[in-house]
């Protein structure tokens, strides 16, 4: 079967990662649109449209069995458009907030995410739903996804912008401190180490990419494997990357190749005249 991967940039590789842990047996296609990245600065409806016309395109030319969309600011905002619109399992990922409230022993607890995903009123449901007996730190990040493409790059990163970035997530209350941090965007695990080498006390960094792995394999478990079509026939044989640009910089196809995933190019019409209003 064919699982697709998608993301707004290289940050969903920590879930593609996860995935072909769990799922080997089958082909999967990452995508990460580069050209459209960061999505926290989108707007709702213009993001709606253009992920609906990149699926479009992706759907007819690969013949998915499941979609994973590995990208929280997606996730929160446009899962239902795309469930809607396409007759085929989609898989998202959302902060662990749950796990972090059962798991906290101090109760205090810090969703550390874009500013997009944070106002998004599905993350405050969650908070609402699963951790309104804990002390919850919400701190919208607005320069760490760049930051961990850059790391992901092999670029050096300016760890002054890192820590006033993480700072708002240590929080220390009527004795007790912050002991759990939920990732709620997929680009922040490539960073961890550096966070860990910057925290002002160790905490638990919670990435949710294996558990999104482990439901993308319970889902798959019910997709019939002749429900869609297969691979169209000019597709490479093994896993694929595309990157949304067409052009994505060196170290990120040498980071593709590595990984072995073969960089793919794919025409998406949707986005000749694409806009961001």
């Amino acid at each position: 079967m064919t699982i697709l991967v998608f993301d707004s940039g290289i940050g969903g590789l920590s879930v593609l990662r996860e995935a072909r842990m769990l799922m080997h047996e089958h082909t999967f296609v990452y995508v990460g649109d580069d050209a459209g990245f960061p999505y926290g600065d989108w707007d709702g409806e213009a993001l709606t449209r253009r992920m609906e016309g990149l699926f479009d395109t992706l759907i007819q030319t690969y013949r998915p069995h499941l979609a994973i969309v590995a990208c929280n600011t997606a996730s929160t905002l446009i899962m239902p458009a795309l469930r809607t619109r396409f007759d085929l399992p989609f898989v998202g990922i959302v902060p662990a907030i749950k796990p972090a409230a059962e798991r906290t022993a101090s109760g205090l607890i810090t969703v550390l995410a874009t500013p997009g995903t944070i106002q998004r009123p599905y993350t405050q449901e969650l908070v609402r739903q699963f951790a309104s007996h804990r002390q919850v730190t919400m701190v919208g990040a607005t320069r760490l996804a760049r930051l961990a493409e850059e790391h992901m790059q092999g670029r050096s990163i300016d760890t002054r912008v890192l820590q006033a970035e993480i700072d708002p997530c240590f929080v220390e209350r009527d004795g007790k401190r912050t002991d759990i941090i939920t990732l709620g965007c997929t680009h922040y695990p490539f960073l961890v180490n550096e966070m860990r080498k910057l925290a002002p006390w160790p905490v638990d960094w919670l990435d949710p990419a294996e558990a999104v792995a482990r439901q993308a394999r319970a889902v798959l478990a019910s997709v019939s494997d002749d429900s869609v079509g297969p691979l169209d026939t000019g597709s490479p044989a093994g896993d694929i990357a595309i990157m949304t640009s067409g052009s994505p910089p060196a170290p990120i196809a040498r980071l593709l190749g590595g990984l072995g995933l073969q960089l793919t190019s794919q025409h998406f019409p949707s986005l000749d005249a694409g806009s961001r209003d």
